[in-house]
């Protein structure tokens, strides 16, 4: 019986490593349905379709902002979604980047299409509640 249950977490875990994982890939600078809040389901892509000779472990939004004109371009602000690696300690989490003319917010994340339009975050949640009790007490 013992060795069922080791058998079946090894399972487990080969299921685990040999899948892959789901993201939104798009640019908005050629694709404005890249800007929607409500993603559709032709910008969701498999990333094991990549062969980039890596194994794409998250997916990633970038949202850039270009200050100033660049080679006959006006300013422009992009979003860019699309299946990455990341091996970094930013893996997982957001990080900013500035330079002459623009900057640019990365977030990875590890779940399949969690690069897509934004969820609701415990900040929010906690917002919320807060004024929902602050308006029960002064309706009292």
């Amino acid at each position: 019986m013992a060795s069922f249950y080791f058998g079946f977490i090894v399972l487990c875990g080969l299921f685990q490593y040999g899948s892959t994982i789901m993201c939104y890939e798009c640019n908005s600078a050629t694709n404005s349905m890249c800007l929607d809040g409500k993603l559709p389901d032709n910008l969701k892509r498999n990333c094991s379709d990549h062969d980039r000779g890596v194994t794409h472990t998250l997916c990633r939004k970038i949202v850039q902002h270009v200050d100033y004109g660049v080679n006959g371009r006006l300013p422009e602000s992009r979003v860019i979604r699309s299946c990455g690696w990341d091996e970094t300690k930013f893996k997982g989490q957001c990080y900013h980047r500035a330079g002459y003319g623009g900057r640019q917010e990365v977030c990875s994340c590890l779940t399949d299409f969690c690069n897509g339009a934004p969820q609701t975050t415990a900040t929010t949640t906690l917002l919320t509640t807060a004024l929902m009790f602050i308006g029960k007490i002064i309706c009292q």
